[in-house]
């Protein structure tokens, strides 16, 4: 028996369609399944939560953005169940690490239902887990401030979200803790990948694996406004790492304090401090 989370608004509907496309193909193939799909992310938590703790499952398909793969980590990790991500979200920053394409979901599926799943990495900050990115900085109050925003729906609302806190904003000044050493610097923005990207394709931690122990530790020290508009685009390239104010480290744990609040995954975690940990074959699930 496999378990189907499925939320259908996601993607601007792509989850739904998305949904009826995976149901098909479990149907067609004669595997058993239960769709789970509540009315809010609460209740699908709550009632997947109480069916994996009574009962045994293949795995778990998630059928929706990050933040419902999310969502699912934090109840198959703990109980080693396989994880699948089918990119029916805005952003599919987690498919995008496993190397799976954003359209064809059938290979996709013939690979989750005919092969084991392997370990991978996974961070955990705080105790939640995490699969792509945990940031803060300038992306983090731009996330606070588009969640706030009621009008424009959709991506949208991040751009309008960019052009009201990009005038005002300041860098942070932050005390960063590696395995190695520890840094106080002022900084615009600090991404810390078990993944590769977020945001929709944006490459902040291009050479991140999810197979090696480590995470890949980006910050961007202070530039100017009209500097940073320059070197944000070439974050979808990963080539923004060449820019001298743009340092990178690797390193199995990490801590920041800072007055900042932190995202992973897109989800909020909340104000710093906060102390993450890449734990290596933390999760089960297909990459490529």
């Amino acid at each position: 028996m496999w378990a189907i989370a499925i939320n259908p608004t996601s993607g601007h509907g792509k989850g739904a369609s998305f949904g009826q496309l995976v149901v098909e193909y479990f149907a067609r193939h004669k595997i058993a399944y239960q769709i789970f799909s509540g009315d809010s992310a609460e209740r699908l938590r709550k009632d997947l939560d109480s069916e994996l703790e009574a009962n045994s499952y293949e795995g778990v398909i998630s059928v929706g953005g990050d933040g419902l793969a999310h969502l699912i980590l934090q109840l198959c990790v703990p109980r080693q169940i396989p994880f699948a991500v089918m990119p029916a979200g805005t952003g599919n920053d987690i498919v995008r690490t496993l190397g799976w394409s954003l359209d064809d979901i059938e290979s996709y599926l013939d690979r989750v239902t005919s092969t084991e799943a392997a370990p991978i990495d996974l961070g955990n900050v705080d105790s939640e887990w995490f699969a792509a990115i945990l940031s803060t900085g300038f992306d983090s109050i731009v996330n606070e401030r588009a969640n706030a925003l009621s009008w424009p729906k959709g991506p949208q609302r991040y751009n309008v979200a960019i052009a009201l806190e990009l005038p005002q904003f300041r860098p942070l000044e932050y005390e960063i803790t590696l395995d190695t050493h520890s840094i106080t610097t002022k900084a615009m923005l600090i991404a810390i990948g078990n993944g590769r990207s977020y945001g929709g394709g944006m490459y902040v931690c291009p050479q991140a694996q999810m197979n090696d122990g480590l995470f890949d530790v980006m910050i961007l020290e202070p530039v100017s406004k009209i500097e940073f508009l320059k070197v944000f685009p070439k974050v979808y390239s990963g080539s923004h790492i060449t820019h001298p104010q743009v340092k990178m480290f690797r390193t199995q744990k990490i801590s920041i304090v800072a007055d900042a609040i932190a995202y992973a995954d897109g989800e909020r975690i909340g104000p710093a401090p906060i102390s993450a940990e890449c734990v290596s074959n933390a999760g089960l699930t297909w990459a490529l």
